[in-house]
């Protein structure tokens, strides 16, 4: 079904983006909350010349009884920590889940104000490799949050409660259910681009896909390409900001790359970061989100094949050629023959921005079309397992699917998935349908 190429596209660039990095510097002066513990942070090594760091800290019980096995409420009291702007919790098992709540506070770096209680997103579980792929049993593979944007922070304090067991009775008087074994905190700092921090928009625009006669907002848009002479139904490529312009670190993620025969599907995904982000900092966000899917949760690689921001910024994601049918691993069950989008930001009850609507459909009409695919079109993609159907099952989807239809999610929020039609309809036009 597919084959697992050595590929040498994008490390070339890996010796000019792995340039090494001062470690992000501690606090100057600590400023430990009145009442808190005073702790050591267990944090893993900054690999050497790698661009950016992860500090794991085991969760503990709150009442402070480390020798307890899994109970219903763990997490860290308020501490001092070195810099971090992306936060998650992982736990051992990839197939375990975190039924309950997770919530943090954070410490800004430069004001020293502490945030509010922030809920990080626990349903994750429904974006990994599909069962039975070389990455799903890499044996790295950890379950985990979704990641939470907080910006640029020196102090945490974490609580984790399981909710309660659904066994009968009223829900106030039934159990609370176990939490999984072995979770940890991860704090990830993205790291300074090596292009300078700040890229976002107008650096971006420079690094991205040059534009040339199939880039829509160039001189020669309203020509067509020898390839869409050939096959009309193919949408105008948009700019697209290269793994290099968001300042990606070629070392964090394994060189061996995985491909599907073609791409039939384009899932829709939110990241569930959050939306307190600039554009200027979606390079930033990127990179947390990359050194969250490799260092933490043991993947080989981001799993989406493509990001969008707000300003309608597209990025490119899992190396392998933004042309070619990448394997990802953003839709359990579903990666074979499909591709994932992701919104950066949570559309639960906030509305996506225009922009970023109309990337999609700009991004699906060209990506689709290059495999003959009709946007406002429907078609069947065989279940890996995992997810809502059976193994070997063939399900109908449409061509532009959010992933709640692969999976019993809430992704991509509420908000973004009502506006999927619009975008079937908007890149159809874009292919000239």
């Amino acid at each position: 079904m597919r084959g697992f190429l050595a590929s040498s596209i994008g490390v070339t660039c890996a010796a000019a983006l792995a340039l090494p990095l001062t470690p992000p510097a501690l606090a100057a002066a600590a400023r430990p909350a009145p009442g808190a513990e005073a702790a050591t942070t267990v944090a893993r090594a900054t690999e050497p010349d790698v661009p950016g760091s992860t500090q794991s800290l085991p969760l503990v019980r709150l009442d402070g009884d480390r020798t307890a096995g899994p109970t219903a409420e763990q997490g860290l009291p308020r501490r001092d920590v070195r810099r971090f702007s992306l936060v998650g919790v992982v736990w051992d098992n990839p197939d375990g889940q975190l039924h309950g709540r997770v919530q943090v506070r954070t410490r800004d770096a430069a004001t020293g104000t502490w945030s509010g209680w922030q809920d990080v997103e626990t349903h994750n579980h429904e974006h990994a490799p599909d069962p039975g792929t070389d990455e799903a049993a890499s044996g790295r593979v950890h379950g985990a949050t979704a990641p939470l944007w907080v910006g640029d922070s020196d102090g945490v304090e974490v609580r984790v409660s399981a909710e309660p067991q659904a066994t009968g009775g009223d829900w106030a008087d039934r159990p609370a259910g176990a939490l999984p074994p072995g979770m940890r905190l991860e704090l990830v700092d993205p790291g300074a681009d090596p292009g300078g921090e700040g890229a976002g928009v107008g650096e971006a625009d420079r690094r991205a896909v040059p534009l040339n006669a199939d880039t829509p907002d160039s001189a020669n848009a309203g020509q067509l390409t020898d390839q869409q002479r050939v096959a009309p139904y193919i949408g105008p490529r948009p700019r697209i900001v290269t793994r290099r312009g968001w300042g990606a670190n070629e070392k964090l993620r394994e060189k061996k790359i995985g491909y599907t025969k073609k791409v039939k599907v384009a899932f829709v995904h939110h990241t569930g970061t959050g939306n307190k982000y600039w554009c200027k900092q979606a390079p930033s966000v990127i990179r947390g989100i990359y050194r969250y899917h490799v260092k933490s949760m043991g993947w080989r690689d981001v799993g989406y094949n493509f990001l969008v921001d707000r300003c309608g910024n597209i990025y490119e994601g899992r190396a392998g050629g933004v042309a070619k049918p990448v394997l990802g691993a953003h839709t359990l069950g579903f990666n074979t023959n499909s591709m994932g989008i992701a919104v950066l930001g949570t559309f639960d009850s906030k509305k996506p921005s225009g922009a970023a609507v109309k990337a999609i459909s700009r991004l699906t009409a060209w990506k689709l079309g290059l495999h003959g695919v009709n946007p406002r079109g429907k078609t069947y993609l065989k279940s890996g397992g995992g997810n809502l159907y059976r193994k070997g099952k063939k399900v109908r989807l449409n061509v532009i699917s959010g992933h709640r239809d692969g999976f019993d999610t809430a992704c991509p929020g509420r908000q973004l998935y009502r506006k999927l039609g619009s975008a079937r309809a908007t890149a159809a036009r874009y292919q000239g349908r």
